[in-house]
């Protein structure tokens, strides 16, 4: 009985999803970012999902978490889309989840795990990296934009 009304309570509930990254001065650095908010509003309509950043970029965590507690979220998972738990995602984030938490008593903030500590993620990139390594460079150039990069050769002449 106690275990069927938390999971009805927990359906009941409102969730949202805060995806956090850096930011950056280019706007295209976002795309891949966007591209995973897009894909998790996708997988899930049950989920409220923000995506916000660190610094140069807007919306800021204060921004969409504040956005998504005035939605009626009742719990809010914190996602840093970060590849590792380095100073932003264990001294910023934290100190800027308790700034909500303040404003916003009602709402249970749930802290996640950097992404890229995940073994999917290392998995997947893992497997990206071989098949960039395995992909033809003429291939890439056309459909991916990427770069390709003349080896150095060394200088001529007599060395000293």
């Amino acid at each position: 009985m106690k275990q069927a009304m938390k999971h009805a309570m927990n359906h009941a509930m409102k969730r949202g999803l805060l995806l956090f990254a850096h930011g950056a001065r280019d706007p295209r650095w976002a795309e891949p970012f966007e591209a995973v908010a897009d894909r998790v509003r996708g997988f899930d309509i049950n989920v409220m999902v923000q995506l916000a950043f660190l610094e140069f970029m807007t919306p800021s965590l204060i921004d969409a978490g504040t956005a998504l507690a005035a939605a009626g979220c009742a719990r809010i998972d914190v996602v840093p889309l970060f590849l590792g738990a380095g100073g932003h995602v264990r001294k910023d984030l934290p100190a800027l989840l308790a700034e909500l938490a303040a404003a916003h008593p009602g709402v249970l903030w749930q802290l996640q795990t950097a992404i890229g500590a995940r073994t999917s993620v290392i998995e997947a990139m893992a497997r990206a990296a071989v098949e960039l390594a395995d992909s033809d460079v003429a291939t890439d150039l056309a459909t991916n934009h990427t770069t390709a990069l003349a080896t150095p050769q060394p200088a001529a002449g007599p060395r000293p």
